[in-house]
């Protein structure tokens, strides 16, 4: 491979530009989000013997739902400033979970806040085309009677099996409070962690079978893009332990103590998930070592190559050098079998040296 194709290899600009993505992220700089054409509002007011399902055309329409009896789940895809703004203000959500919920790349956290409860995660999704971990940043409120949840894309969501629980008289989210539903969806989304870190640990598995059979340059290249990946995946899943740690914490009225279980539970899922995503970085520094060691191996095998081939050719370079050097006087010079007894030689010697190798085990 020529030294241009193997640095297009290595510093790919798509790669690049993956790279900047990742590690450049500066919490002080001012959001910049293109706000969408619209916004979906999906409605579920529920309780254990009834659930109504509405999509709402502005934001006005979810007023009546402040004081309803009901649990209320409010979902609003797409976020637009306006919107959010008026939306949290009729709720009595503070400024600055306001700013968070519309803050980009925003490091999962929790907060507790004029007897609101919010969270804000990143949901994490698979490209199969690119081989990429994507995040999409998810934000929940929980009030006294409802919960607010704040998506930015509306296509990509890991929420429709609750959706399709609610719809199920005897389901535990339509018997429990609106605390139930805000650890629901939590779970909803340590849960899909597992999806994504099961697809990863795929393509590493795949990755260490093509280094064992051809380790080249794309290989090198590989596990750069996944350790970047790596990244990603434990930027988003390493917070999410000090999240729950934060809301067990809180002592808030909202969580009631028979929720606290299933909080633990989450607990518990999003450890193991830490510990898989540690496995797996360990996994990308032993996949580098074995890359480097398969190299390392094939130098050798070619130096080893070439040192026999060398030491072979040493008896009839020194030989020919011998009797071809400009004197009168040299043993069989004028012999008339000398040349062939000098080829002879050059050829019986390597013969010997051959043996003698095989004979040692050196190749």
């Amino acid at each position: 491979m020529r030294t241009k194709d193997y640095f297009n290899i290595l510093f790919n600009p798509l790669d690049l530009l993956r790279t900047k993505k990742i590690l450049h992220v500066n919490p002080t700089a001012v959001a910049v989000r293109q706000e969408p054409d619209e916004v979906n509002l999906t409605v579920f007011d529920y309780d254990a013997k009834s659930v109504e399902t509405k999509q709402l055309a502005d934001v006005p329409s979810c007023l009546p739902y402040i004081d309803t009896p009901k649990v209320t789940w409010i979902n609003m895809d797409g976020l637009r400033k306006k919107d959010v703004e008026q939306l949290c203000s009729h709720f009595g959500i503070h400024f600055l979970i306001i700013e968070d919920i519309l803050s980009v790349g925003q490091r999962p956290k929790m907060d507790d806040i004029n007897g609101i409860l919010f969270c804000s995660l990143s949901m994490l999704f698979f490209n199969d085309q690119h081989s990429t971990v994507e995040t999409e940043q998810i934000s929940i409120v929980l009030g006294k009677n409802f919960v607010i949840s704040f998506q930015e894309d509306a296509s990509r969501d890991v929420f429709n099996p609750l959706r399709e629980k609610l719809k199920l008289n005897a389901s535990k989210i339509r018997q429990n409070g609106p605390d139930f539903l805000f650890y629901a969806l939590i779970d909803m989304i340590v849960d899909n962690f597992y999806v994504v870190m099961e697809k990863l640990g795929e393509r590493i598995e795949g990755l260490e079978e093509d280094i064992i059979r051809n380790a080249n340059t794309r290989s090198l290249a590989k596990i750069n893009m996944l350790r970047k990946e790596m990244i990603v995946l434990k930027r988003s899943v390493s917070p999410v332990r000090e999240l729950i740690n934060g809301i067990l914490r809180s002592e808030s009225d909202l969580i009631d103590e028979r929720t606290e279980k299933y909080f633990n539970d989450v607990y518990d899922h999003i450890i193991q998930a830490n510990e898989l995503a540690e496995n797996y970085r360990d996994m990308m520094m032993n996949l580098q070592d074995l890359y480097l060691s398969n190299v390392n191996l094939k130098t050798n095998e070619v130096m080893k190559v070439m040192a026999v081939v060398t030491c072979l050719l040493a008896p009839a370079t020194v030989i020919g050098g011998i009797f071809g050097m400009n004197f009168d006087k040299l043993p069989y010079i004028h012999h008339q079998y000398g040349f062939y007894i000098a080829a002879g030689l050059m050829l019986i010697i390597p013969v010997c040296m051959i043996y003698i190798f095989r004979r040692r085990g050196w190749f």
